[in-house]
């Protein structure tokens, strides 16, 4: 219920993105379902509104992978997160080989300013011409790739508008309307209601692996929520619940079909909940890869993909017999990816 999976309360793709706080968005065709799922009515052109006016963006911040945040969380969660991961992605660079100095850092940042100025929104494929005719070399897709991440994370790039099968960047200063800037223990609090809203009841460990802060930071901000969230025992595990998220309203024999990363997932370290260990190679690899599945009264039991425009599914564990009314649900995630 927490996750708005059932019955959702949210009509806006923007609406839905601020109330999870963040939403992993490692897969730019999928997240478009990712998000869709969690509202009243799934709409792709409501979500293209919302992504192309800048309402949602895309962009590396927690654990220095890809998000969906609101842009009217940009300014704080890029102030709490930023340090940590430059941090990360300066080591990621050190064990790929790859060494960027001040001077070249700033030529090349110049470079794709002057392009994203030039247009709206731009590919990656425009970022790495436009070096070439400026310095007369082909830039490695790789290298390219961490000049763009390293604006992302001084807050220069956000996401572009939003295009059929691959990302483009814009200007921060020119796609949005920035939002207030919090002090540290403020952004610690509403990180953590957003996270326990959107994800109770969940432990300290998931929080501090879905936000890739210490576990002093987390601990700080569960505590700043005051008389507003509990624990549960289950299983000799303590689990968090935030006071006002839903508890109750489990609509029984509900299917969903799940996209790869989604917060189902993917916002939690203990997935045994809800995913037996034994299956957990159905779900994801050892190398952070994770598989579309299928959610039935909240078990993930299943694969699904869409193949010659027919849905695929394959169970490993008892077999369901579908829906007749699953047509409009997974023709929106095949519409979305063509």
């Amino acid at each position: 219920m927490s996750q708005q999976l059932a019955a959702p309360q949210f009509s806006k793709p923007s609406e839905i993105v601020s109330y999870m706080g963040a939403m992993q968005a490692q897969d730019y065709r999928m997240m478009r379902w990712a998000v869709c799922m969690h509202m009243r009515k799934p709409s792709l052109e409501a979500f293209k509104r919302d992504y192309d006016s800048g309402n949602i963006l895309r962009v590396h911040l927690f654990r220095c992978t890809w998000q969906l945040i609101a842009a009217e969380d940009y300014a704080w969660m890029l102030d709490l997160c930023a340090s940590k991961s430059l941090s990360a992605m300066k080591g990621w660079m050190k064990s790929n080989g790859v060494s960027i100095d001040d001077k070249e850092r700033e030529s090349i940042k110049s470079i794709m300013i002057r392009t994203m100025e030039e247009e709206r929104s731009v590919p990656k494929e425009l970022l790495a011409s436009a070096v070439e005719r400026a310095t007369g070399k082909r830039m490695d897709s790789h290298r390219l790739s961490y000049h763009i991440h390293l604006g992302e994370l001084e807050g220069t790039f956000v996401s572009g508008d939003l295009h059929s099968s691959k990302p483009t960047y814009s200007l921060a200063s020119r796609k949005i309307v920035q939002g207030p800037h919090l002090d540290k223990d403020e952004a610690l609090a509403v990180l953590a209601r957003k996270y326990f809203q959107s994800h109770s009841p969940a432990t300290l460990e998931d929080f501090v692996w879905w936000s890739g802060l210490n576990v002093s930071d987390c601990r700080k901000g569960i505590s700043l929520l005051d008389g507003n969230i509990h624990t549960e025992r289950w299983k000799n595990r303590d689990f968090y619940v935030l006071d006002s998220c839903r508890t109750r309203g489990f609509r029984k024999g509900k299917v969903l079909f799940l996209p790869p990363f989604d917060e189902y997932l993917v916002g939690y370290k203990s997935r045994d909940v809800v995913l037996k260990p034994e299956f957990s190679h159905r779900a994801h690899n050892n190398f952070g890869i994770f598989y579309p599945v299928i959610a039935y009264d909240g078990i993930i039991c299943g694969n699904w993909k869409i193949s010659d425009s027919k849905l695929r599914t394959d169970f490993f564990e008892k077999p369901l017999a579908l829906p007749e009314d699953i047509m409009p649900e997974w023709k929106i995630i095949y519409d979305g990816n063509n």
